[in-house]
């Protein structure tokens, strides 16, 4: 009985080494994926919204049909913008000022002489019709987008649907140069084509084509969820996204919404405002010892000295969003009705975004970077669909709910996120802080030039950027 007692408590203490640690690691597995799946599952509600003219129609379905649209012109409008451009009041600027003090006014001259005799909007019309334009009804407005799929694709590659969003002052226009880098790689010597996106790139409500929203409250996530329901309704469960300003909270808030449908997320801007006591030791030991903070050596080249990066110069580059974000109609009303205004708000933030020396520049750069063409079209997509204060009007609608653009980012973003940090950017936004809030970063690449508007201003290092970023994702 002694000997058979003995074996089965070493026969117990045998199961015992094995099952103890069999069960500590199975309560230990649901535990971690629990915590998992509970970040995972913590997203911001969808729900739903209205944004038509009166009250919601409580019988009918919305039409879901998609239309095709294309930008028209005319006499009468060009004959008015002749006009209007005719009569520019002009104001000497200060000697020596360049563009310290905003738009240089002898430039100014310039660009509008050009725009009045050289500009030639019904040729430009045709170029912005070379992509197919869509409209369809969403929430109760009409939404405006382009989508382009490649002509080749080549024999056993996978099309990766991409939505590409801008912000302000740009347009669905900014995207004009990358598309056929993405849709046609091959052809521009580009990977040869291992890589083929579809683009779809919409307006933001408010902004060119699209409709403005007739209702208060129309925010970042109001057009993620319309983002969402556009993609969804074109037929794509699964998409990549890409945007920056603007475009990148919107895409960052789609990811927040639906991240089973979101497959990788792009940003050439990344919105991290969270305020801690271990973000302030990072800013005052940063400059000194960046290793033992986390930061790069180029992340210390672009952040110091901290004072004039991250407070001076943005505060010199933030007095329009004081303005949008509390009374945009007011500024709005003078720069609907003079093109003249509007070009010159407009084009001064190609200016100092696209390279803050260009403070220093008589032109203020502005033609080193893009042709007069290109800025004027631009500027003609607010002009000639009168969308300018609208588009102002979503700071207002932002700020309103969420005065340090702050209030999502406890929801954490576990999508593949890929992070293209152009050195001009307005504000510069290390990697180590960039993972507090996006927890699967596939890549994160500092570009060797480039500013604000990275896909109108360097498309080919963004197209670059992009498709070894999604390679990465397919490698998954």
């Amino acid at each position: 009985e002694s000997i058979l007692s003995r074996i089965r408590s070493f026969e117990y203490s045998q199961k015992n080494a094995v099952l103890v640690p069999a069960a500590a690691l199975g309560v230990g597995g649901m535990l971690l994926y629990w915590l998992r799946s509970g970040r995972k599952i913590k997203t911001i509600d969808m729900g739903d919204g209205w944004w038509g003219s009166g009250e919601r129609p409580l019988k009918g379905k919305e039409d879901k049909s998609i239309r095709p649209f294309k930008i028209v012109t005319s006499d009468k409008e060009i004959e008015d913008l002749h006009r209007r451009l005719d009569h520019f009041r002009f104001t000497p600027h200060v000697e020596g000022a360049a563009f310290h003090y905003g738009f240089n006014s002898s430039y100014l001259r310039k660009v509008v002489a050009y725009w009045r005799n050289q500009f030639d909007w019904r040729k430009q019309v045709e170029v912005l019709n070379k992509y197919p334009h869509f409209h369809t009804t969403i929430e109760g407005i009409d939404i405006h987008f382009i989508h382009v799929k490649p002509s080749y694709v080549p024999h056993g590659r996978a099309v990766q649907p991409l939505l590409m969003v801008h912000g302000w002052p740009g347009s669905f226009y900014e995207f004009y140069k990358i598309i056929p880098l993405l849709t046609e790689p091959a052809r521009h010597g580009l990977n040869e084509g291992d890589v083929v996106f579809e683009v779809i790139c919409p307006s933001i409500p408010g902004y060119g084509f699209s409709e403005a929203p007739h209702q208060k409250g129309f925010d970042s996530v109001a057009t993620a969820r319309i983002f969402h329901k556009l993609m969804n309704r074109l037929g794509f469960k699964e998409y990549y996204l890409q945007g920056g300003d603007w475009g990148s909270r919107v895409t960052t808030n789609m990811a927040q919404m639906l991240p089973q449908s979101v497959k990788g997320l792009h940003l050439n801007m990344v919105f991290v405002s969270k305020q801690s006591l271990g973000r302030m030791i990072c800013i005052m030991l940063g400059a000194y010892v960046p290793w033992l903070v986390g930061l790069t050596r180029e992340d210390a080249r672009r952040f110091y000295p901290f004072m004039q990066k991250n407070i001076y110069d943005v505060l010199r580059e933030s007095g329009y969003l004081h303005i949008q974000a509390t009374k945009p109609d007011t500024a709005g009303c003078g720069l609907n009705d003079s093109p003249v205004g509007l070009a010159a708000y407009i084009l001064e933030k190609f200016s100092t975004w696209t390279d803050k020396s260009f403070l220093n520049k008589d032109d203020g750069g502005l033609e080193s970077k893009y042709s007069l063409d290109e800025l004027l079209t631009n500027v003609m997509i607010y002009w000639v669909t009168s969308s300018i204060v609208s588009s102002m009007r979503y700071y207002k609608e932002n700020f309103s709910k969420d005065p340090n653009l702050n209030a999502y980012s406890r929801y954490a973003i576990y999508v593949p996120t890929g992070i293209a940090a152009f050195p001009q950017e307005i504000l510069h936004t290390p990697h180590v802080w960039v993972k507090d809030v996006f927890k699967n970063i596939i890549s994160y690449s500092y570009m060797p030039r480039g500013g604000h508007f990275a896909a109108f201003e360097e498309p080919k290092l963004l197209a670059q950027d992009i498709m070894q970023f999604v390679r990465k994702v397919e490698q998954l």
